[in-house]
């Protein structure tokens, strides 16, 4: 079963996100703040990554570039997650090295999809294809 990494740091939103996503047969495995999710990003090596772009302890932006440049984690999909869907926060998302951008709130009915599809799509790079992890 792939893992997905949401980092989301309001409780209602991560519990949605996390019931479609297990719908659609993804093991979801959660982080409230940045340094969160820099520490389990490493540790789990997660097939995809839902990234909050405003977390409590910092910018989900620089997260993401941050995870960029880190080795295994530098090809995993990284998902912008916002609810601030003004005009350039989507280009800036592309720019710091998201591979896709979804306003909040999600569409149930096509999130679970989409987010398989990108999972599908990652190329294998030789490690944890969302394995086992912790």
């Amino acid at each position: 079963m792939a893992i997905v990494l949401l980092v989301e740091d309001n409780p209602v939103n991560a519990e949605l996100a996390r019931t479609v996503l297990e719908r659609a047969g993804f093991e979801v495995r959660h982080a409230a703040t940045a340094s969160a999710a820099l520490r389990l990003a490493r540790e789990l090596q997660p097939a995809v990554i839902l990234m909050d772009l405003d977390l409590p302890d910092g910018d989900g932006l620089a997260v993401v570039r941050t995870l960029r440049v880190d080795g295994p984690l530098a090809a995993t999909p990284i998902i912008a997650l916002t609810a601030h869907a003004m005009a350039g926060v989507e280009q800036a998302a592309l720019e710091a090295g998201c591979s896709g951008y979804i306003a909040k709130p999600i569409d149930t009915r096509s999130f679970g999809a989409y987010v398989s599809s990108i999972a599908a799509a990652r190329k294998p790079s030789g490690g944890n294809q969302g394995g086992t992890g912790a």
